[in-house]
């Protein structure tokens, strides 16, 4: 799935970089495409987010930081 293609009807800048497998430590490898795409080096800190119906998400924390920033400048839009 070379370059992130758009497979499966996804939109523009969604991506499907295949499939891992989870070690027996419990270790999975992040494609490197994906890696390359969103600027993942090693010693990077990612954060797992975890749902029981829609699964995980494996994200940077600062997506979270970005989020909670436009919540709170919401809340201060509204006073």
């Amino acid at each position: 799935m070379s370059g992130g293609k758009h497979v499966l009807g996804k939109a523009k800048g969604r991506h499907v970089f295949g499939t891992v497998k989870v070690g027996e430590k419990g270790q999975i490898v992040i494609p490197k495409e994906a890696r390359k795409q969103f600027g993942i080096e090693p010693g990077d800190t990612l954060l797992v987010l975890g749902d029981d119906r829609h699964g995980i998400i494996v994200t940077r924390p600062d997506v979270i930081q970005d989020i909670a920033d436009q919540i709170l400048n919401k809340l201060n839009e509204a006073q």
